[in-house]
């Protein structure tokens, strides 16, 4: 007899269907959604900071008013209207007129996620290599495994990605006979680090990838959610050749809407529409509608400051907690806006082993591994600060450190747990907690 599976149609799959992992977040929002479990594990905005009330009446305006071209079909490309206020508020961060921003390049997406899987669609050929920083976004991965690409992690430090691995990751690739098609980049409060790619690093990085003739896809969702000063232009405003922009409203109006946006070179954008079309027909012309309408009749600049004040808060919320109460040998980042802390465990900790123990004390994290291609990152996980209230941020912190301090514990009576505790990545760590007070 031979054996069975689960799945009736293994046989019959795709080859590109063998590369797709279940996203390590994504398994973890069944539990960590529960009421009595502070999660620190997501990335969801606090759209409690929006004045629901007027936001509300505005859609539903929107819909009683406008209705009849709202909820029809749309253009491939999005709405004009739409676009020429994606450009304005590009426009805050320095892509402007200047730096060939126009909404002729501008294509609407379903989120940021679309726009990454419409480059991917684009460019990347089975066995292609993309460069990525180490760690990256795990939805940047799961897209380009699904393409069937490898990626090439390229490590950081507290200033964001290092030029000279850069140039060691381009060399050795192309050494091996492969080829780079890209460099995937979050310059800007890097997820999951919360590292920022520091002014002279961004000239480098762009002179680097202009030499080797890469391109460079700079995702940007939390650009506009600085909270020590202004973030440094994007490196679609310093180099308009060959520099893809990609962001979304998610994390400054509303991810509920799904509406993002790709900035690409002219002769590129065609093309991106039509794989859009491919995909999806159009945008949801209410959604494009609804937050044309948000940025046109409601002070969304000031709301920016909102979620800027609300989220610093709850940065200076985790960070003091780590610092009171987290064990010896922990050290963390210290974003200067974003969403995320990225914290490197005491030698001999696993992470991933240890989520299961941490659901049991009522907190979630996501372990470092989910944003590594090869699974590395054992010893880090990332921590979100932006969606629970201070009170239960610290809670939550509280609950992990017992947790940490009984795996140490146990691992001085009975050794490292089963499968190690990986290599720790520590992009940006500053110094131990203690010494960041």
């Amino acid at each position: 007899m031979t054996g069975t599976t689960l799945d009736d149609y293994t046989d019959r799959y795709a080859r590109r269907v063998r590369g797709m992992t279940a996203s390590e977040i994504r398994a973890l929002f069944a539990v960590a959604s529960r009421p009595e479990v502070v999660s620190l594990a997501g990335g969801a905005p606090y759209v409690a900071a929006l004045p629901l009330d007027a936001v509300g009446e505005m859609l539903g305006r929107l819909a009683a008013e406008t209705g009849t071209s709202t909820l029809q079909y749309g253009i491939g490309q999005g709405t004009l209207d739409l676009r020429e206020r994606i450009c304005e508020v590009m426009s805050l961060s320095g892509i402007d007129v200047s730096s060939g921003a126009s909404p002729e390049d501008v294509v609407v997406t379903v989120g940021g996620q679309q726009a990454l899987d419409l480059v991917a669609r684009l460019f990347l050929d089975p066995g292609d290599v993309v460069l990525a920083e180490g760690p990256t976004y795990v939805g940047a991965l799961g897209v380009f495994q699904a393409a069937q690409a490898q990626v090439v992690h390229v490590p950081m430090d507290a200033d964001g990605l290092v030029p000279e691995a850069l140039e060691q990751a381009i060399t050795d690739v192309a050494r091996s006979g492969r080829r780079a098609k890209f460099l995937y980049t979050i310059p800007t409060f890097q997820n999951p680090a919360g590292v920022t790619l520091t002014d002279e690093r961004r000239d480098r990085v762009l002179d680097i990838c202009e030499r080797a003739g890469l391109l460079v896809v700079e995702d940007d969702p939390y650009g506009q959610l600085s909270f020590d000063g202004e973030a440094p232009a994007p490196l679609r405003a310093r180099r308009r050749h060959g520099v893809f922009y990609l962001s979304t409203f998610s994390k400054t109006f509303a991810p509920g809407l799904r509406v993002g946006w790709i900035l690409a070179p002219h002769a590129v954008r065609e093309k991106l529409v039509i794989a859009s079309e491919a995909q999806i027909l159009c945008p949801s012309a209410y959604a494009q509608a609804a937050v044309a309408t948000y940025l046109a009749t409601m002070p969304w600049r000031e709301q920016l400051k909102t979620y800027r004040e609300v989220y610093r808060e709850r940065r200076d919320t985790l960070l003091s907690a780590l610092t009171d109460l987290m064990p010896a040998g922990t050290t963390w980042t210290r974003p200067s806006g974003g969403l995320f802390v990225w914290a490197s465990l005491p030698d001999g900790l696993d992470a991933k082993a240890m989520v299961p123990r941490a659901i049991a004390a009522r907190v979630a994290y996501v372990p470092g591994t989910g944003f590594y291609a090869d699974g590395s990152g054992a010893g880090n996980m990332r921590l979100n600060f932006s969606y629970p209230p201070p009170e239960r941020i610290r809670e939550g912190v509280r609950r992990l450190a017992g947790v940490m301090e009984r795996e140490s514990a146990m691992r001085e009576v009975f050794g490292p747990v089963a499968g190690g505790s990986g290599r720790r990545q520590r992009p940006g760590a500053d110094a131990p907690g203690p010494d960041l007070a």
